[in-house]
């Protein structure tokens, strides 16, 4: 990467290092101690890895590069990672705080917290629901999504210009559409109208769900789903500049279904994507199943 902006310098004798560093997302830092590197140094081919992983992930931490660079054939301590990285000024920065969208001012039903005393065991047992804010050039949009607890997977997402339940209700359907959860399975939200809507409960109540709610206040009640929308601003909303819902909408899919399922390394996971994690949830249940089938053979 940075044997490439020299070159660049070199060749073409009028672009600045600081525009080279802005349109590669290299730091100048980095690039200076290229110039001042020792070819010597064991961990270069290392560096250009790590380089290479911060550029693609640059919300990343020293923990979720090291399991990247193990997934990839790399024996390396999250030490060693951690040392060069903040030699190369790859730490990501701290993430701020974001606003949360919920009204719970409202005389819909409410249902008491049934998710805080579940241990979970598998996909579909869980489903938790949030909405946020995305903000436009010139205006607000709102992004409802439902997860799957346990793996984390986005199942359902909706994109829509204002709060109405119609917001809401497209994710459910969308999530719906992939996965059909066997009745007794639990879909947890906070206490916002949108969720204690007459249409959203019916359409949970028609398929099996019991449905659990934060009690007010208490955002922490749905904490894998506020970590998701953490996420979701930091590695995603922060870094791009919609014109448009219409631009928004492509932008926001692309991260939650190429990106956030089936690449971003979670930890929860073991440092893997949820649809990687889901896929080997259903290769040790078939193994399973051929063990028990051949000692029934047997």
């Amino acid at each position: 990467m940075y044997a490439t902006i020299q070159e660049e310098i070199e060749r073409s004798g009028g672009l600045s290092l600081a525009a080279l560093c802005a349109s590669t997302g290299a730091s100048r830092a980095g690039f200076y101690r290229f110039q001042q590197r020792d070819d010597s140094d064991p961990h270069m081919e290392l560096r250009d890895r790590i380089q290479r992983i911060a550029l693609d992930w640059p919300a990343y931490g020293y923990r979720r590069v090291t399991a990247e660079l193990r997934r990839h054939g790399w024996e390396v301590n999250h030490k060693l990672v951690l040392r060069l990285m903040r030699e190369d000024n790859l730490l990501c920065v701290r993430r701020r705080k974001f606003v949360h969208t919920t009204d719970s001012d409202h005389d819909r039903r409410v249902y008491p917290n049934l998710a805080e005393s579940m241990t979970l065991s598998g996909v579909d047992q869980l489903w938790i629901a949030d909405i946020t804010y995305i903000r436009l050039l010139e205006a607000f949009v709102y992004l409802a999504v439902i997860l799957d607890a346990y793996s984390r997977r986005i199942l359902g997402w909706a994109l829509e210009q204002t709060l109405e339940d119609e917001l809401t209700l497209g994710a459910l359907r969308m999530a719906l559409d992939q996965r059909r959860p066997a009745p007794g399975a639990i879909h947890h939200s906070d206490r916002g109208a949108q969720y204690a809507s007459r249409d959203y409960v019916r359409l949970l109540k028609e398929h099996g769900f019991e449905i659990s709610m934060s009690r007010k206040a208490s955002p922490w009640e749905n904490a894998a789903c506020e970590s998701f929308m953490k996420t979701l601003k930091h590695e995603e909303v922060c870094r791009q500049e919609y014109r448009n819902l219409a631009e928004a909408q492509r932008s926001i899919q692309r991260f939650l279904e190429q990106v956030y399922n089936e690449k971003r390394l979670h930890s929860a996971l073991g440092y893997r994507p949820p649809a990687e994690f889901e896929a080997s949830l259903l290769s040790a249940a078939g193994s399973l199943a051929e063990g028990s089938n051949a000692s029934v053979s047997a």
